[in-house]
């Protein structure tokens, strides 16, 4: 049966609530801003009290940043140093890290990874080498083309994993629109404006005869959906080989990302993901957090492949060259 099929029948057995569940109402724009990130700081617990997650937050680089930027100028102290502009004030009003930990089942979080216990990417020495070529791809100064720089400064998704699987936050626009339809579901990521099309099948078996073929291997990978009661799971295969080495989520051709949505309160979608790759980690993991309502609307984020700053880029590298 072809994909175009297959998607027919979903629609159909869904109309027909054919499979016994009743689907929950995502619906809404939302937010996973937090100071809080993947991976958690050595000598912290999972869940902190308020003194710690306080301390926890203050710490954050970012948030440092606009903290910074909200305070006057010395004219006294002159000019700033040229390795130290990312700490003049003015430079950091873009910035929108969040102020606290984020909050999961009640308790703060310093990290969103739970398994393991130590809150760590469980990596191989495969998942250790790509973790150390990530940073270089995003610093490179002498790019031959375009395709030599990182996936989010192309504009092609978004930065820091925001458009998933699974969906990180970010240091702004960590924001996300979920529009829901008897067949399909749709995230629109607010950074660097990707959206998710998520075809939903009656059930798991279904959706997995649905994913498309693997040579196909889009940006945000192959995503499927079904419904398991009140919960929408969706299941990613087949990441694209560029996004899949820049992580920070690293996913081989193998690699398999299951995400789980439940509406948990009015106001709040217990968000949790599960990552199965054995070229990249030495067990399966799993990391949650909580994706908070958002009272307004996210805007377009016009970032483009082709924009003004990659010529500049490009310019420099090859302007560096001739010198």
């Amino acid at each position: 049966m072809g994909r175009g099929a297959l998607i027919a029948t979903a629609l159909a057995g869904l109309v027909a609530q054919s499979n016994g569940s009743q689907a929950a109402d995502l619906t809404g724009v939302w937010s996973n801003a937090s100071v809080t990130q993947l991976q958690r700081p050595a000598g912290l617990p999972r869940d902190l009290t308020k003194t710690q997650e306080r301390a926890f937050a203050k710490a954050n680089p970012f948030v440092r940043a606009v903290a910074l930027n909200g305070q006057p100028t010395d004219p006294a102290e002159g000019a700033p140093r040229k390795d130290d502009v990312a700490s003049v004030p003015g430079n950091a009003f873009w910035l929108e890290p969040g102020t606290s930990a984020g909050r999961v089942k009640g308790e703060y979080r310093s990290s969103w990874i739970v398994e393991p216990d130590d809150g760590r990417l469980p990596l191989t020495e495969a998942g250790r080498a790509r973790a150390r070529e990530a940073p270089a791809i995003t610093n490179r100064q002498d790019p031959a083309g375009p395709e030599d720089l990182a996936p989010n400064d192309r504009c092609l998704i978004a930065s820091r994993g925001s458009g998933g699987p699974g969906m990180l936050n970010n240091i702004y626009n960590s924001n996300y629109q979920i529009v829901q339809t008897p067949g399909a579901v749709v995230i629109v990521v607010e950074m660097i404006h990707d959206a998710r099309i998520i075809p939903i099948f009656p059930h798991k078996a279904a959706a997995q005869a649905g994913h498309q073929p693997a040579a196909l291997a889009p940006w945000l990978g192959d995503s499927v959906g079904w419904w398991e009661g009140d919960t929408l799971v969706i299941e990613t295969v087949n990441v694209n080989a560029q996004q899949g080495r820049f992580g920070p989520i690293f996913l081989s051709p193998r690699g398999r990302v299951t995400e789980r949505l439940t509406r948990a309160s009015p106001r709040e979608i217990a968000y949790a993901f599960q990552v199965e790759d054995a070229v990249n980690y030495t067990q399966s993991w799993r990391a949650e957090m909580t994706l908070n309502a958002l009272d307004g609307q996210i805007y377009e984020y016009a970032c483009h492949e082709g924009n003004y700053a990659m010529s500049g880029i490009l310019a420099g590298a090859r302007a560096a060259e001739a010198r």
